[in-house]
């Protein structure tokens, strides 16, 4: 959904002043700088306004796909219903995240501590290492992980 936002926040931004900058080349000279401004403010107002629709419309899309989200896969209250079952699945739902991410620190101290792996074993790894953890922290961990990990790759292919 924050590409949906992003997507609509290029194609409104700055529509307004990109209005006011065309209409002034073609102001009649005897306009006032009264009427020039009060023409500002009414092309600001309809930046204003597409920028409140299109995020209207970004929460709207973000509502639907939640519902779709929720109907798809039922919600919490629909698992509760089933006897014994729906329990166990709500456990293990919850344990998701804890799961991947404690699987993912075992192997990564067993890599750097006894392994030896091939270099594709090594690639895996870490291939697993960036998905678990834009999963359980999201891309802005990653985007701010990836300049030491480039330059750790840089230090280890410099280094051979």
């Amino acid at each position: 959904m924050k590409l949906l936002k992003k997507l609509v926040d290029v194609a409104t931004g700055g529509i307004g002043k990109l209005a006011f900058d065309v209409a002034q080349k073609y102001f009649p000279p005897s306009m006032s700088e009264a009427e020039r401004s009060k023409a500002r403010m009414d092309f600001e107002s309809m930046e204003l306004q597409r920028a409140r629709e299109a995020d209207a419309a970004a929460l709207e899309a973000e509502k639907a796909h939640t519902e779709r989200v929720r109907i798809l896969e039922g919600s919490a209250n629909d698992l509760k219903s089933i006897p014994l079952l729906g329990p166990v699945v709500l456990f293990l739902r919850g344990c998701q995240r804890p799961f991947w991410g404690f699987a993912t620190i075992y192997l990564d101290w067993l890599w750097f501590s006894e392994w030896d792996l091939t270099e594709k074993q090594e690639t895996a790894l870490i291939v697993i290492n960036f998905l678990v953890l834009g999963f359980l922290f999201g891309e802005r961990a990653v985007r701010n992980v990836m300049p030491m990990i480039t330059e750790a790759f840089r230090a280890r292919t410099e280094g051979r």
